[in-house]
This record gives C-alpha cells, sequence and structure tokens, in this order.
C-alpha cells in the first residue's frame, strides 16, 4: 500500500512539474511576441522594456536548455541595450531564430508558432498568428512577409 501512495505522489509530482516547465515555457514565447509587437508599432522603449524582461525571465528559467538560453538571452540582451529601433530590429533578426530553434525543441502545446518570412528584411519572425504584421518595417510594411512555417 505505501509503495502504491509513493508511486502515486510521484507521478503526481513529476505532472505538476511538466505543467509548471511547460507554463513558464510558454511565457518566454508571450514575452518573445510582446518584443515581436513593439517592434511592429515601433515603440523601440516599450521593445527595450519588454527585453529587459524577457532577459531576466530566462535567466531564471531552468527548465529550458542551456545552450538554447544562453543563445536567446544573448540575441535580446543586445535589443534591451539600445532605444535605437532600426539596430533593436537588426537585432531581432537573430533573436528570432534563435527563438525558433527552441520552439522546436522545446515542446508547446497551448498553441501553434508560425514562423513567417519578410523577402525585404531578409529575416523571419515568429508570431502566435498566421497573420503578417512585419516586425522589421513596422506600419511602412506592416503586411511584408508570408508564413514559412508552422511548428504545432
Amino acid at each position: 500500500m505505501k509503495q502504491i501512495f509513493f508511486t502515486v505522489a510521484l507521478i503526481a509530482t513529476t505532472l505538476v512539474q511538466s505543467s509548471f516547465a511547460q507554463d513558464k515555457t510558454s511565457d518566454v514565447f508571450a514575452q518573445y511576441y510582446a518584443i515581436k509587437d513593439a517592434l511592429v508599432s515601433g515603440n523601440a522603449s516599450l521593445a527595450n522594456t519588454k527585453a529587459i524582461a524577457f532577459v531576466k525571465t530566462v535567466v531564471d528559467d531552468a527548465a529550458l536548455p542551456e545552450a538554447s538560453r544562453a543563445a536567446v538571452v544573448k540575441d535580446a540582451a543586445k535589443i534591451a541595450a539600445t532605444k535605437d529601433l532600426k539596430k533593436q530590429r537588426e537585432y531581432f533578426s537573430s533573436f528570432s531564430d534563435q527563438m525558433f530553434e527552441m520552439a522546436k525543441s522545446t515542446k508547446l502545446n497551448k498553441e501553434p508558432v508560425y514562423k513567417a518570412y519578410c523577402p525585404m528584411a531578409k529575416g523571419s519572425w515568429l508570431s502566435n498568428s498566421s497573420a503578417i504584421k512585419n516586425p522589421y518595417y513596422g506600419n511602412a510594411m506592416l503586411t511584408c512577409g508570408k508564413v514559412v512555417e508552422t511548428i504545432k
């Protein structure tokens, strides 16, 4: 009887920890989307603030693989270090590539992740929607690009 109770408790603990890790991973992607949305709107100050919050979250998230964490923190820190919209958009390309690699290697079961590509900027970005809202050109070319891959 004690062994059955112990086994049930162990399984429950594992499931709760797994669920918590997935929620934190979803939070990381929600913060990425917030940075993207700030760039879409052309708000460099907001992109800066959101990137700072992203870095703090990811540094503390031991559930994410170390290599993925280091790569996205490096790129997000560049966005966080400036309020120059043009530079932020340049750094966002590499940041998005790293986030895409993380999305492929990390189980996300809440919603699909759409990878869009802008041929004018020669850069990709991720979205939780298939609608195109270009973070590289904002209102100047809001719908430039197309969805090239979906992770479900």
